[in-house]
C-alpha cells in the first residue's frame, strides 16, 4: 500500500491552508470539569495506589487542574 504524496500541481499557497496548526483550545482534553487526583494518575499511565494518589494531590495543589493538560493532548 502506498502513502499518498502531496499534489505537486497545487500551488503552495493553497497547500498552506492544509498545513495550519490545530488551535490550542482543540488540543486540550480537559472539558472544564473538576480534575481528580485519580484522573491525573490514570492520565500519567500509572496504577492507582495511595502513593501515586498522594503525588497527584500535591501536583494538583501546586499546578491546579491544568496539570492534566501537560499529560494529555
Amino acid at each position: 500500500m502506498s502513502t499518498p504524496q502531496p499534489d505537486a500541481s497545487r500551488p503552495s499557497e493553497s497547500r498552506a491552508d492544509d498545513d495550519r496548526a490545530t488551535p490550542d483550545d482543540l488540543l486540550h482534553a480537559r472539558t472544564g470539569t473538576e480534575v481528580s487526583p485519580e484522573d491525573l494518575v490514570l492520565a500519567a499511565g500509572q496504577d492507582v495506589t495511595p502513593e501515586t494518589l498522594e503525588r497527584a494531590r500535591r501536583k494538583l495543589a501546586e499546578e491546579g487542574p491544568s496539570a492534566i493538560d501537560k499529560l494529555l493532548p
